[in-house]
């Protein structure tokens, strides 16, 4: 048992849940928000050097897919296991979380899903509370460090009481929120195996099984458990309203019977909205750390209670979509909050037109040119800038990946043409009517694009395949990256190689004359630069006739092209 309370941030919060739950395997994928996460594991891990340090095992792979199953083996063998992913991590390892339902576990499993509300560092923004109603397992949303520690303790519970996958939604709110945590009494070691029993059932057996005798139990947690709590006003309406009309405080008509319903990082900015003001006195807050299933009986009661519900939650109208039907429900369907991160400032917006139906927020759409000091640009010392630079003169379509190189689609490179997914390049440039270029990062490769590559090559399809082989995910770390070069030689018989970094001979001498070109920034004033003086990659350098060649031949082409990023 450690010390009873200790103060520390959300994440900090889910460490010490994980250790004292017992978990022997922790795998993750690289991205906003979950690594600094995943980095708090990596800086204890490595118990045969320090005899204190806690007995699992933390590991970034490349790919989140591969990060759940290998969880899942883990389950089976009885030791319990935790994934880390951003939100569009949950698009990829959505296969076996699905099958697993169904199929059943051991051990408990958790997938923390980190989300990020605002866009600060993803390439969409996207809700992954959803994938508890696609995969019906049970999502928790803690609002505070003090609960995060506990939905994870209990989800570790939950998963083998069910013997399902759990998922815990974070942001990276959360991580910066501050608390005390009250620690319980560490797990036992002693966990469930897989039970092969479960293969008396045929799979529609499996389904019935899982409806009849598992999501009841789902429910009903939903519905008791002390996680999901309703915060009333905190003094007597009657004495408030005296008060509120003595300081000259106007009320919002109907007050007391205003209820707002949250979750997630979103119920701690609703409590320091109420706490901030004696506007709302007698608002009654229903807290939902555990979002699905939803507790209908509690939330209906709630509505039946309060005349006007306001629901508030990032990024989608999970929770109202599926109670907006009672008709007292207002929220983003409605306009009085917006969709994606919610501020201090929404929640007051929304108490003061509490009693409108329908709610006209001003847009707030600003354009690339009106933002570009703010938005994330290629680096100034990037080795592959000239590069991009030559790729924007090419009457060729060019599908990016969402590594570095998504930074290079916008003004003023305008180098790839669209991007849609990590390792998507490859087999998106497979559909262009004519040859085009494929520019893909070698993390990205190693995630995914490398089934593109095997797709592209057993098919025949004709693509140019540029792999920026900086070795790091440079995006989201730093983080090491496999060597893939020999596997792709195996597939692909044309393979060349290019090395920006060589530091002696003509090849050497370009390469570094091009990275000082870039030294200054990449803005429009430096691209014109560039342009005017012709100091840009151009037909006649080594690697742009490289390029030219290989896009004139038939078929598959692949070049490695190296450069050390200048970050790690």
């Amino acid at each position: 048992m450690k010390e009873e309370a200790a103060l520390c941030n959300g994440f900090e919060a889910l460490y010490l849940a994980a250790i004292d739950s017992d978990v022997t395997l922790i795998t993750g994928v690289p991205g906003y928000p979950v690594t600094s996460l995943m980095e708090l594991f990596l800086k204890t891990d490595n118990p045969s050097t320090n005899a204190h340090s806690p007995t699992y095992r933390a590991r970034w792979l490349t790919n989140e897919k591969v990060a759940l199953e290998i969880a899942l083996g883990a389950s089976v063998s009885g030791k319990r296991a935790l994934v880390l992913v951003k939100h569009v991590g949950m698009n990829l390892l959505s296969d076996p979380l699905i099958t697993s339902v169904t199929h059943t576990i051991g051990a408990g499993l958790v997938i923390i899903a980190g989300d990020d509300p605002g866009v600060k560092g993803s390439q969409n923004e996207q809700d992954s509370r959803w994938y508890g109603r696609i995969a019906e397992v049970a999502v928790f949303d803690p609002a505070d460090p003090d609960a995060a520690y506990r939905t994870l303790r209990r989800a570790y519970e939950l998963s083998e009481e069910t013997r399902v996958p759990v998922i815990l939604r974070v942001t990276a709110g959360l991580e910066k929120s501050k608390g005390k945590v009250r620690r319980l009494p560490a797990s036992s070691t002693v966990h469930p195996g897989f039970d092969r029993s479960i293969w008396g059932l045929r799979m529609v057996e499996k389904h019935q099984h899982f409806h009849s005798k598992v999501y009841p139990v789902l429910e009903a947690e939903a519905e008791k458990t002390d996680l999901n709590e309703i915060k009333e006003g905190t003094q007597e309406i009657e004495a408030e309203a005296q008060t509120s009309e003595q300081k000259g405080v106007e009320r919002i008509k109907g007050v007391e019977w205003i209820g707002i319903i949250s979750s997630g990082f979103a119920a701690s900015i609703v409590e320091d909205t109420l706490k901030k003001s004696g506007c709302y006195p007698g608002v009654s807050h229903l807290v939902l750390n555990l979002v699905n299933p939803l507790p209908l009986q509690k939330i209906g009661n709630f509505l039946k209670n309060n005349r006007r519900v306001l629901v508030a939650e990032e990024s989608e109208p999970f929770i109202e979509e599926q109670i907006r039907i009672s008709g007292n429900v207002c929220g983003k369907k409605t306009g009085h909050l917006p969709y994606g991160q919610i501020m201090l400032e929404d929640i007051e917006f929304a108490l003061e037109h509490i009693e409108e139906d329908k709610v006209s927020r001003p847009a707030d759409f600003k354009l690339i040119e009106s933002r570009k000091k703010g938005r994330a640009s290629i680096c100034e010392d990037c080795p592959y800038l000239p590069l991009y630079h030559f790729l924007r003169i090419l009457d060729i379509q060019v599908a990016g990946d969402m590594g570095c190189s998504v930074r290079s689609a916008s003004e003023p490179l305008a180098a790839v043409d669209v991007s849609f997914a990590l390792g998507s390049a490859i087999s998106v440039a497979c559909g262009f009517e004519k040859k085009g270029i494929a520019v893909i990062g070698d993390f990205a490769l190693a995630h995914s694009g490398i089934l593109g590559l095997l797709n592209a090559a057993s098919e025949g399809y004709e693509v140019l395949v540029l792999v920026l082989q900086n070795e790091v995910a440079a995006m989201t770390g730093g983080q090491k990256v496999p060597e893939l070069r020999k596997v792709v030689e195996a597939i692909v018989p044309d393979v060349s190689f290019f090395d920006l970094d060589v530091e002696d001979g003509e090849e050497g001498k370009e390469s570094g004359d091009r990275e000082k070109e870039g030294e200054s920034n990449t803005g429009q004033e430096t691209v014109k630069e560039m342009e005017k003086e012709g100091k840009k990659l151009t037909p006649g350098s080594e690697l742009s006739d490289l390029i030219l060649e290989k896009l004139a031949l038939p078929g598959i082409s692949v070049i490695f092209i190296k450069g050390r990023c200048r970050k790690y």
